[in-house]
C-alpha cells in the first residue's frame, strides 16, 4: 500500500480501480461545518446517493446554536440511513399535551427549549460501526469499539466493544474477552500517528492483543 493511502483531507477518500471517484462515501470532517458538531479524522459517512448538507442528513435536528452538541469519534464508519436523533429533538412532556405551540409564536419561539427535559450531548467514540438505517436517540453515549446493528434504534448508553442490535437496542455480546478490551481502551491505537497505524495495519485489523500490546509498549518507551 502507498504510504499516503490515508488521506484525512479528502472529502471523498475512496477512488476506484477505473479512477471513479466515490462521491457517495465521504469523510465527514471534511464536508461538515457545523458549531455543533465535532469529528474526528477518517470517520465516514456511505450514503446511497450524495447530498449538499451532510449535517443536516446525519443530524436533521440539530440546528446551530442548540444547547446540545454531537461529538464523533475517529475512524467511525456510518452506513446509509444511520441518523443522530439529537436532544432538540423532544417535545415538552410535563403538561397534557406534548404539542410545540410556542414555535409558532415568535414571543414564545426563544424560551421553548426552558420547556423541553434537559438538553443531553450525544457521543460517539472511536472505530465505532453503526449499520444501516440504524438510529442514535438524544443524549446517548456510544463507547468505543461498538457496533450497531441494522435497524436498531439505540436508547441508552453502549459499552466499549459491545455488539448491540434490536428496538430499543440491548447488547447481544462484547466482542471480545474483558481483559482484551480493557488493553485494547489502554493501546488507543486511533490516537497514533497515521503513519504508525499505517505500519501497523495487520496487527489493528488482525486479532493478536498481544503483538498490538507490545507495538504500543514501545511507542510508549520512546
Amino acid at each position: 500500500m502507498p504510504s499516503s493511502f490515508l488521506r484525512p483531507e479528502a472529502a471523498n477518500p475512496v477512488t476506484l480501480p477505473d479512477g471513479t471517484v466515490l462521491e457517495n462515501l465521504v469523510y465527514l470532517n471534511q464536508v461538515i461545518d457545523h458549531p455543533n458538531i465535532e469529528i474526528g479524522d477518517y470517520s465516514y459517512f456511505n450514503s446511497f446517493h450524495p447530498v449538499e448538507d451532510w449535517a443536516s442528513r446525519i443530524a436533521p435536528y440539530l440546528y446551530a446554536g442548540a444547547p446540545e452538541r454531537l461529538t464523533i469519534g475517529k475512524f467511525c464508519q456510518f452506513a446509509q440511513g444511520v441518523l443522530f436523533i439529537t436532544s432538540s429533538a423532544n417535545h415538552p412532556m410535563g403538561g397534557f399535551s406534548t404539542y410545540p405551540f410556542a414555535i409558532f409564536n415568535l414571543e414564545t419561539m426563544g424560551v421553548y427549549a426552558q420547556n423541553t427535559e434537559a438538553f443531553q450531548d450525544t457521543h460517539i467514540g472511536n472505530d465505532v460501526w453503526i449499520g444501516h438505517d440504524a438510529k442514535i436517540m438524544p443524549g446517548v453515549i456510544v463507547s468505543d469499539g461498538a457496533i450497531i446493528a441494522t435497524g436498531s434504534v439505540v436508547t441508552s448508553d453502549v459499552g466499549p466493544y459491545m455488539i448491540v442490535g434490536g428496538n430499543p437496542a440491548k447488547p447481544i455480546r462484547p466482542r471480545f474477552e474483558a481483559d482484551v478490551i480493557d488493553s485494547l481502551l489502554e493501546t488507543k491505537w486511533w490516537d497514533w500517528p497515521i503513519e504508525d497505524i499505517q505500519r501497523h495495519l495487520p496487527l489493528i485489523v488482525g486479532a493478536d492483543i498481544g503483538a498490538l500490546k507490545a507495538v504500543s509498549v514501545s511507542k510508549a518507551a520512546k
